[in-house]
């Protein structure tokens, strides 16, 4: 991996162009926005993925490739090739990611110098880690990794990723990127199912504003380093629970750093009779302003948060639902419980995490969701901020 500044970013001291290279092919899996407007890049590897000869993956920040027309695929393809040419692949071996702003060409010549100059750079230490990390921020305070070891069927198989993202952040696979390694040997189809399965549990989860983006990507390569043949039943298993996990960890970190943020919403809605009901109804009060304000502002203003859930589309009994704000009940069965304000309202105001639990009594079914509260800060930063 490594990352270098190719001139994108008006910044020379961060990085703006990340090269990632496996030794040899290796199995990749995607998921992305489920955005009608969608940028070039997610096309080109949408088209390649699931696949088991992807060689590198060539990610550029600053500029997001995006509502660029036939121009923008090509360059998208150019990246592809100019990267897989750098590495000794064929074209076809090369994946792409962008962010930034929409609407404008990628810099060609930037790109293209960026590549090979990081091509000169590739490491498998730390540091080239980080570098290749930081070049995927945008507005992010800072890097975004997780890493893991496990012991399956005898061997210690790893997991790393990294990912980007603080506004614009709405995933329903914001503008966010993640990549998933590992050293596992997996098959195309098992490493798609299992990516996928790990996103919606915690990329599919997150929210800042619920804007999703037009280049949500999140890629997984597998090398196969670590066995000689793929995982398979239990193995397979403990590898997706662990898949699982790692993307979790790094999922939350971004709402945690939405922009302007002084909270990170913790949102458990539990006895829904689906998941998907109760997915629906965590992120309508995930997304909600009045919800976001008042969690900034310390209130624990209940009646925004039951309001949300009852126009999130999903029905449920009002008499079968209870609230907790960090473990004080202020709702039960359909109606406000006493409680000290001033004792909620400084648990909020004291801590970074603030928990909302909502019960319903429809059935067994839980969704835990994560999002950022919404700030003044979050609006200057975004009313300044060049999209």
């Amino acid at each position: 991996m490594a990352g270098v500044h190719a001139g994108i970013k008006r910044n020379p001291a961060k990085e703006d162009v990340s090269l990632i290279v496996a030794d040899g092919p290796a199995v990749a899996a995607g998921v992305y926005t489920q955005n009608l407007v969608y940028a070039a890049p997610v096309a080109l590897d949408r088209a390649r993925t699931p696949a088991d000869n992807i060689r590198c993956v060539a990610v550029n920040s600053g500029n997001a490739n995006a509502c660029t027309g036939e121009r923008g695929l090509k360059d998208a393809h150019e990246m592809a090739r100019l990267a897989s040419a750098a590495v000794g692949a064929a074209a076809e071996q090369a994946l792409v990611m962008s962010t930034g702003i929409i609407g404008e060409f990628l810099p060609m010549s930037k790109i293209a110098a960026g590549i090979a100059a990081a091509s000169e750079r590739l490491g498998s230490d730390e540091g080239s880690f980080l570098s290749a990390a930081r070049g995927l921020l945008t507005t992010d305070k800072g890097v975004k990794v997780v890493s893991g070891a496990y012991d399956l069927g005898g061997s210690e198989i790893r997991i790393a990723g990294m990912a980007k993202g603080a506004g614009m952040i709405g995933p329903r696979m914001a503008t966010m990127l993640g990549v998933m390694l590992t050293d596992a040997g997996l098959t195309p189809a098992d490493a798609q199912a299992a990516l996928r399965d790990a996103v919606e549990d915690s990329f599919n989860c997150i929210s800042v504003e619920g804007h999703m983006s037009t280049n949500d990507t999140v890629l997984l390569l597998a090398s196969g380093a670590a066995g000689d043949k793929p995982l398979s039943g239990d193995d397979l298993t403990a590898f997706r629970t662990a898949l699982r996990e790692q993307a979790i960890e790094l999922a939350k970190m971004i709402p945690d750093d939405g922009e302007g943020a002084t909270h990170l919403m913790v949102i458990d809605v539990v006895g829904a009779q689906t998941r998907a009901d109760a997915h629906r109804i965590a992120r309508t009060i995930a997304d909600s302003a009045l919800v976001k304000t008042a969690i900034h502002g310390g209130d624990p203003n209940w009646g925004r948060i039951v309001s949300a859930a009852g126009y999130a589309g999903v029905a449920f009994d009002p008499a079968g639902v209870d609230l907790h704000i960090n473990d004080f009940q202020l709702y039960k069965a359909g109606a406000p419980q006493p409680f000290n304000a001033a004792d909620v309202s400084a648990s909020m105001r004291n801590n970074r995490d603030t928990r909302i639990v909502l019960s319903l009594s429809e059935g067994d079914a839980r969704v835990r969701f994560w999002s950022s509260d919404l700030t003044v800060e979050y609006v200057k930063f975004n009313s300044d901020y060049h999209t």
